[in-house]
């Protein structure tokens, strides 16, 4: 990949993660259930014959009804009870306190949680985030998500409302038409989406959209769009994400 793409990725990621911590966006529902985003972009991959190679759900809540070390170090220990078959492990500096959960091993995903508070502020800055990643995507996966189980899973974790990522990876077959240009409008329409913004290059494409399928958004934006081409004959990588892409490319 070209120098100044890179640039391009690096210089996206900043400004997003700062949008996200200045300005915020609306959470999505909790129990959302069936309405999941990632089911909606699972649906697209296998109608467009996408390969499918990563995906991630990632959402994340600031403790803002936390006041104390004391209150951070309780929630904790709420969330071992609840989970104690996890791998529980603690890291401590002078500034911060950050608690990390593993789920057991399974076949088909790996759950992850982690709970961040600093040590410099009163009240304390404290913030819980929850991944659930995997590398493939079948009727187990797809069942997790749709079973009151995970709605559950998240009343568990999250004291609100939590902001809600959803992104998936994958690749176009060499033997279909990978021009770069056609496989984003092909997406933009398969997600009734229209496009704000992009960077296109001959091998790697970066698009901006909104779509009335999701409804979180930052500055307007619900859903991004990747690609890069591995030249001639060779395969094309596709990134989704919701409301923007958490999965490197």
């Amino acid at each position: 990949m070209a120098k100044k793409t890179k640039l391009f990725i690096i210089i996206s990621i900043m400004v997003t993660v700062g949008l996200i911590t200045v300005l915020g966006f609306r959470s999505a529902d909790a129990g959302s259930g069936s309405d999941l985003d990632l089911l909606k972009i699972a649906d697209v991959f296998q109608t467009e014959d996408i390969l499918l190679e990563d995906w991630s759900f990632y959402a994340r809540e600031h403790l803002v009804d936390l006041q104390d070390a004391k209150e951070v170090e309780e929630y904790v220990k709420e969330l071992q009870s609840r989970f104690p078959d996890w791998d529980w492990s603690l890291q401590e500096t002078s500034e911060k306190w950050e608690v990390t959960a593993v789920s057991p091993t399974s076949k088909h995903h790996k759950e992850m949680l982690q709970i961040m508070s600093t040590h410099t502020k009163q009240p304390v800055d404290a913030y819980i985030v929850y991944r659930v990643s995997g590398e493939e995507w079948n009727k187990e996966i797809e069942s997790f998500f749709t079973k009151d189980q995970f709605e559950d899973r998240l009343s568990d974790i999250f004291r609100g409302k939590p902001t809600i990522f959803s992104c998936m990876k994958g690749s176009v077959s060499d033997k279909i038409d990978t021009a770069l240009p056609s496989i984003s409008k092909d997406l933009l329409n398969v997600f009734n989406a229209t496009e704000l913004e992009a960077l296109k290059e001959e091998d790697f494409m970066s698009v901006s959209a909104t779509s009335p399928m999701f409804s979180d958004s930052i500055e307007n934006m619900n859903l991004q769009i990747g690609l890069r081409s591995e030249g001639l004959g060779a395969r094309t990588t596709v990134v989704v994400g919701t409301p923007i892409i958490t999965i490197e490319y």
